[in-house]
């Protein structure tokens, strides 16, 4: 996501720059409803189509204690109905009106998306509004939704040893902070959610001024305005918002480490991630140079980790890195890699802590800052093919505390991150203290 943001108003700008045949002319444009919901408009004119999503400003990371999953349980069962639109009338509508919907939550947001013909925008935004304050749930479809969580969390972690891994890195880098429970939810907690549970959580969080509104596609700001107010813009917020109450993590002065025996793994992985500010709490040009250094790092075939470890040693099937700081709290900087055949994963993890020593000690120098940051702006092109891209991009930056000139400056604060500001990035972000490294053997391998 971090990467997704950031790329974004470069290829904006060179394709205004383009003159009138530029293939995207975006003149992003925000207001507030009365009831206090931000609506986005992203124009986006090639084809008469829209994307409409509705951003709640909760996740996983706000859920009570003893509820793990609710978040992600009620986003189920907002498809469940109201006296207006029964159970699966929503849906219905939608694919009779030739569009598609789906859902996603995360720690920090829940959101729901449609892509319809522009003519039916006003139809959902009909729905979802309706949906937002009137949702009915009984037993006799709370339960059987909550056995599709169940089974889904079968088939996404504990049937998949590296979500297995992942779920229990998570929880070990995280003592405190509610990021250490997995989105989906333990499954003994996920057991026990009630319909009641689902109804005070969504009470609780269901607010226009807890929501953000923003559609791209071929619309004006007038368009989306007049009809923002006629559906949304009646709903009354039943309550305060619920103030954002998280644990802090405390300051960590011990490396751990994990290690998962599972038979069905069929080859060895390792991995390690290190606690990391959270955008929001970083200057933009010290987040981008963070990007940068994963980027460096291991983001690709010509990355220190991909050019030591699988070209130059032959002793890694693959190697890579991440930055990930599009969260409310607390990000994660971490690097990976799998052992090639007869390769003991000790080798790996000790030609992964060669590279990030040296980088350290010596830094990185400009042809790599270069050669990242041009990779980079290029691979922005892509964004332009996907409206929901184009929406999703500003959803996750207002609901984890940036705005929208952290998204529109970032060609500007590229520009300026200076191999000092890298190499200072570099010295301060592998803090052993602050890490998990994770292991996944196949059963076999450990006698």
């Amino acid at each position: 996501m971090t990467f997704l943001k950031r790329v974004l108003p470069v290829v904006l700008t060179l394709l205004v720059a383009a003159g009138p045949a530029r293939a995207l002319d975006i003149d992003l444009s925000t207001f507030t409803l009365d009831n206090g919901m931000q609506v986005v408009v992203i124009p986006d004119r090639r084809a008469p189509v829209v994307t409409h999503m509705v951003w709640y400003k909760v996740g996983a990371a706000d859920e009570p204690e003893g509820k793990a999953g609710i978040a992600h349980f009620l986003e189920h069962l907002m498809f469940k109905g109201t006296p207006r639109y029964p159970d699966g009338a929503f849906s219905r509508i939608i694919r009779a009106n030739g569009g598609n919907e789906n859902a996603f939550t995360s720690q920090d947001y829940t959101a729901y998306f449609q892509r319809v013909m522009k003519d039916r925008l006003g139809l959902v935004m009909e729905l979802e509004a309706d949906r937002m304050h009137n949702l009915v749930l009984t037993d006799e479809n709370v339960l059987p939704e909550r056995a599709v969580v169940q089974e889904e969390r079968r088939e996404r972690i504990e049937n998949e040893p590296g979500g297995l891994l992942a779920e229990q890195l998570d929880a070990a880098l995280f003592l405190t902070h509610p990021y250490g429970k997995p989105i989906i939810g333990w499954m003994s907690e996920v057991a026990e959610l009630t319909r009641e549970d689902a109804l005070d959580f969504y009470a609780r969080h269901y607010e226009p001024a807890n929501a953000i509104l923003i559609v791209a596609g071929d619309v004006t700001p007038e368009e989306v305005r007049t009809l923002a107010e006629r559906h949304y813009g009646p709903l009354e917020n039943r309550r305060p918002v619920a103030e954002r109450r998280r644990a802090v993590e405390p300051t960590p002065n011990a490396e751990r480490r994990v290690l998962m025996r599972d038979a069905r793994a069929s080859s060895p992985s390792w991995q390690r991630q290190y606690l990391a500010p959270a955008a929001r709490h970083l200057p933009q040009r010290e987040e981008l140079a963070m990007s940068l250094l994963a980027d460096i790092l291991g983001g690709g075939n010509q990355s220190r980790l991909y050019q030591k470890l699988t070209v130059e040693k032959k002793i890694a099937a693959y190697a890579g890195a991440w930055f990930n700081a599009d969260m409310l709290d607390y990000g994660t900087i971490g690097v990976y890699a799998a052992p090639n055949g007869g390769v003991a994963v000790e080798e790996v993890e000790k030609g992964v802590d060669a590279v990030l020593a040296e980088l350290v000690a010596n830094g990185v120098t400009q042809e790599e800052l270069d050669r990242s940051r041009n990779s980079l702006i290029a691979g922005a092109t892509y964004l332009l093919d996907s409206q929901e891209s184009l929406a999703r991009i500003f959803g996750v930056a207002l609901t984890t505390g940036q705005t929208i000139e952290d998204v529109m400056n970032w060609e500007r604060d590229i520009a300026q991150v200076t191999l000092d500001d890298v190499n200072k990035a570099a010295r301060t972000a592998f803090d052993a203290r602050a890490s998990v490294t994770g292991i996944l053997q196949p059963e076999a391998a450990i006698q």
